[in-house]
């Protein structure tokens, strides 16, 4: 695929990203005036993550076009640094998470939807942002990762970099039980403690499954193309 038609996808990518956490941001929900608001769910931080990524793809592109041919090894190195910066984002964050937020989601909601986005919600979220938040993640970082090769870090390094994501997400949810006594999902309340601890383990080795399937994925479509 040509890079200008990239640029501008990536672009619109970003530009739509921006529009659903604006969108998001604007609605006056409940349970973004508790604590830790919107930042207690998944959902709005891989909104964030994805859209940084791609800040960081746009940035690159740009960066790429401007010191191309002026010989400049500053700028060639600053460049490089943005770009491992930007394969470090898709391999550990935009893609792992992504797809786990996408995959659990549905299929939360397909199994029992009041355990995961009741529907008191449809009151407040349209159906568009619903799906720009929960649907559109998953093309978009899998149109991404065919237009573009992302080097990826060595497997123990982007596991324990998944883990450690993973585990601290789990860690700020149990703080936000711990202080308000109220659990940011409602399946949660259906658990005991010890299922709890094995679907929080669950749900770790679930993101990290993700991850290997991101970089043997990757390693298929551009061996492919060589």
């Amino acid at each position: 695929m040509a890079l200008v038609p990239c640029q501008v996808l990536r672009a619109a990518i970003l530009l739509s990203y921006c529009s659903i956490l604006c969108n998001y941001k604007a609605i006056d929900m409940p349970a973004h005036q508790t604590y830790g608001g919107s930042w207690k769910f998944l959902t709005f931080i891989d909104l964030v993550i994805q859209a940084v990524f791609f800040g960081i793809c746009v940035l690159t592109d740009l960066s790429s076009l401007l010191t191309r041919g002026n010989g400049s090894q500053e700028q060639e190195r600053q460049l490089k640094k943005l770009i491992s910066l930007r394969d470090w984002m898709m391999a550990v964050l935009a893609f792992p998470v992504g797809v786990f937020v996408v995959t659990m989601f549905w299929t939360i909601y397909i199994y029992d939807r009041e355990l995961v986005y009741p529907k008191l919600l449809d009151n407040f979220i349209p159906a568009w942002l619903n799906h720009g938040m929960h649907t559109t993640v998953l093309p978009f970082v899998l149109i991404e990762m065919r237009t573009t090769h992302h080097q990826y870090p060595s497997r123990s390094c982007g596991l324990a970099a998944v883990c450690t994501f993973a585990v601290g997400y789990i860690l700020w949810v149990c703080w936000i039980h711990h202080v308000t006594g109220v659990w940011v999902y409602p399946l949660l309340e259906h658990l005991s403690p010890g299922v709890k601890i094995i679907f929080f383990a669950a749900v770790t080795v679930i993101i990290n499954v993700f991850y290997l399937v991101g970089e043997v994925l990757n390693n298929y479509i551009w061996d492919t193309q060589k």
